[in-house]
């Protein structure tokens, strides 16, 4: 795997965009105002485009997209010390994406966010313009790398 900041757990972001432009987001579960593009940790022995698939398959339910590009770098961010999980016992201090911008190949009904332990509660196709505004204050520099990077591809 390519080097990722030291201190910040190595994990995949995912900008699925329907064939109209707009993109996925979920409302994670048991937070109302957090909605989120798909994105997860990089397991052990697991490539970066590996992890992507995966969590494609456990967050939204399905394998319909096809790989339309990879972020140029690694994009870094902070997690408030109090909102760090548990887990982590001060390991890291955020996390470092790769992101990947998929064309989503299926229908609605190929949507399943109950396929797996459900990260999400709600999800909802947005154009990409709206998507800061929806994130969490901490995450909005990454979309906001992200949207202009796959600008091209969007809205």
């Amino acid at each position: 795997m390519a080097d990722h900041p030291e201190l910040y757990r190595p994990n995949v972001g995912l900008m699925l965009i329907a064939s109209d432009r707009r993109v996925f987001v979920g409302r994670r579960t048991k937070q109302p105002d957090a909605w989120q593009m798909p994105q997860g940790g990089v397991d052990d022995g697991e490539t970066p485009v590996e992890a992507a698939c995966r969590e494609l398959k456990e967050e939204v339910g399905t394998n319909k997209a096809l790989l339309l590009r990879e972020s140029a770098a690694w994009i870094a961010y902070d997690v408030p010390e109090d909102q760090r999980p548990v887990h982590w016992k001060g390991r890291w201090h955020g996390q470092a994406q790769k992101w990947f911008a998929l064309a989503f190949t299926g229908t609605d009904a190929d949507i399943d966010i109950d396929a797996h332990d459900r990260e999400f509660e709600a999800w909802q196709w947005v154009p990409a313009r709206n998507l800061p505004a929806l994130i969490v204050p901490f995450k909005r520099p990454v979309y906001e790398a992200v949207l202009k990077e796959f600008a091209d591809l969007v809205d």
